[in-house]
């Protein structure tokens, strides 16, 4: 299963856009031994509409290409069901056993997500009750990711 994540708004060269990259670099090391990979980061620029409602619905036009047809969307929100690593990993082991060939992450811009993708949605998460900037968002879902393939292998990374 290939696993895609969708941001809006780009990281600038530093700590944070480092740090994502380790764990995603790692994840796309040892996701193949189980059937899985990382098959792209899609960064798109923050909508300058005028209006929240419009920018949402303006990026949300922008995850729908890059989208692959008939994949798994996963979206973080704030509202989301919470999981720990070891129930997102069942999730992520999950899709992958029912032969789901993509799935993608998305993470919103600052105005949230349009409605419209939580018809779409095959999940909707959260990485706490708390509201986080994209940046950080990008590391702890670029980590989790990169965990649930550990628990998934049975690699040791993660320890209870």
């Amino acid at each position: 299963m290939r696993i895609g994540l969708f941001a809006v708004g780009r990281l600038k060269a530093g700590l944070e856009k480092d740090l994502a990259a380790r764990y995603l670099e790692r994840l796309a090391k040892a996701g193949p031994a189980i059937g899985i990979e990382l098959s792209r980061v899609a960064e798109v620029g923050e909508s300058r509409a005028s209006n929240a409602e419009t920018r949402k619905r303006e990026e949300a036009v922008l995850l729908d290409k890059a989208l692959p047809e008939g994949a798994v969307l996963i979206l973080l929100d704030e509202r989301g069901k919470a999981l720990d690593s070891e129930a997102f990993a069942g999730l992520i082991g999950q899709y992958r056993d029912q032969g789901k060939r993509d799935l993608m992450v998305a993470i919103g811009g600052a105005d949230g997500l349009d409605p419209a993708l939580y018809q779409k949605a095959d999940a909707v998460i959260c990485l706490g009750k708390m509201t986080w900037p994209h940046q950080l968002v990008r590391i702890l879902i670029a980590e989790q990711l990169y965990r649930a393939v550990t628990i998934l292998s049975g690699h040791p990374y993660h320890r209870v």
